[in-house]
């Protein structure tokens, strides 16, 4: 593969973050929202079928939040993304620092996004519900589209990042 970024550019390093900690972040994410659910959904704490289903499911694929990952890891570079390096003085390197910047952005995003049910259904389908089907994919599929709706900017392969044209 052949990379057009130099080796002390920001992004390299921020890829290679990105890169390095999304297992962490998606077992994070998984279960913030399963937490994030059962708080709000079920404040009393009664045991059902579903809720039991919830709290007991610990295997959940990877694969469909691929692509939700990988664009608001996108989206973090371009809106956060600069080239330069800066002074670090507290000893840390770039890589550490960009970790744990990377790591609360997402967290932080995540908190929002939980204040909407179509998030928390998506992510509950893939990890919880239909984690070995083809439901899982089509869920996986809906958080990509939810995320381009909530930045209204898409992802493209190819084209890069672009803005929706209002309607």
């Amino acid at each position: 593969m052949h990379r057009t970024l130099f080796p002390g550019d920001k992004n390299y390093i921020l890829k290679e973050v990105q890169a390095s900690v999304r297992a962490d972040l998606l077992d994070e994410l998984v279960d913030y929202v399963k937490s994030f659910y059962l708080s709000v959904h079920n404040p009393l704490g009664l045991i059902d079928d579903t809720v039991d289903r919830i709290r007991n499911s610990s295997y959940y694929p990877r694969e469909p939040f691929s692509e939700f990952y990988h664009d608001l890891a996108a989206l973090y570079r371009y809106q956060y993304g600069e080239i330069q390096l800066e002074f670090l003085f507290d000893g840390r390197t770039h890589f550490e620092k960009y970790s744990q910047e990377w790591g609360n952005f997402f967290m932080e995003k995540v908190m929002d996004f939980c204040e909407n049910r179509f998030f928390i259904r998506a992510v509950l389908d893939i990890a919880v519900f239909h984690n070995h089907d083809r439901v899982a994919s089509l869920a996986g599929d809906r958080l990509k589209y939810f995320l381009t709706q909530y930045y209204e900017m898409k992802v493209y392969k190819y084209r890069g990042i672009r803005k929706l044209k209002a309607s």
